[in-house]
């Protein structure tokens, strides 16, 4: 099987939703291939080198949190969660297996194919990045690593791609008060209002993780209740 550039797998048991999708994004240009279980779409995506993965949940014979965890052992190919479970707990999951988003059901296909084309668009973005430069940052006694890689005094621990950009963004910017609307825009490439729990659950992801290496850490990143987050180094 022969794949071109932006080709999209649809790992969806109800025909209705693989249907619509696969009409507004070959309508945008896209190529589209489906598997309707999670192990057929995990067959595919292991073999292939798509260039995005929109997942549901709630498969046949394994479910979509079991997949990604899967693949994200192998490859780094884009994710896109779509799906019913719209828990608090099941959007960190999601996040924390390694989804680049998190889209919940019913969606508006028009804001699925936008978010499909800022991840593309970023992934390719982040590929040309990694040729030129490598980026190493020093937040008081940690650094964090171009490889998502966050130390300090022995310990480390790994962040996820996105918990990783959401904290370089902010911390190369210290005492800067960013919206949720500025992190969406600047770490997630959306031009327009989505869900601001896609932003609320990684800033809880990175404080643990930062609180993880050094008790108390998390304080760095500062809520300004109703107006955002800004990164502060004493």
């Amino acid at each position: 099987m022969g794949l071109q550039s932006q080709q999209i797998l649809i790992v969806e048991d109800e025909l209705r939703i693989r249907n619509l999708l696969r009409l507004y994004l070959e309508r945008e240009g896209f190529e589209v291939d489906e598997a309707t279980t999670g192990e057929i779409g995990l067959e595919k995506a292991l073999r292939y080198d798509y260039d995005l993965l929109i997942l549901d949940v709630m498969l046949p014979s394994m479910d979509g949190f079991f997949v990604t965890s899967r693949i994200r052992q192998y490859k780094t190919t884009p994710i896109l969660i779509l799906t019913a479970k719209d828990s608090e707990e099941d959007v960190s999951q999601g996040f924390e297996l390694g989804a680049d988003d998190y889209v919940t059901k019913p969606f508006s296909p028009r804001e699925v194919v936008h978010r499909i084309r800022s991840v593309v668009r970023r992934r390719q973005a982040g590929n040309h990045e990694n040729l030129t430069f490598y980026r190493r940052l020093k937040l008081r006694d940690f650094i964090l690593e171009d490889d998502h890689k966050l130390s300090s005094r022995g310990k480390e621990i790994h962040l996820t791609p996105k918990e990783y950009e959401l904290l370089f963004y902010l911390a190369t910017s210290p005492d800067k008060l960013f919206s949720r609307e500025n992190i969406l825009q600047n770490v997630w490439n959306y031009d327009y209002s989505v869900d601001y729990r896609t932003v609320d659950t990684h800033i809880k992801r990175v404080r643990e993780k930062l609180d993880y290496i050094s008790a108390g850490s998390s304080s760095m990143i500062k809520t300004i209740w109703g107006l955002g987050y800004k990164f502060e180094i004493d």
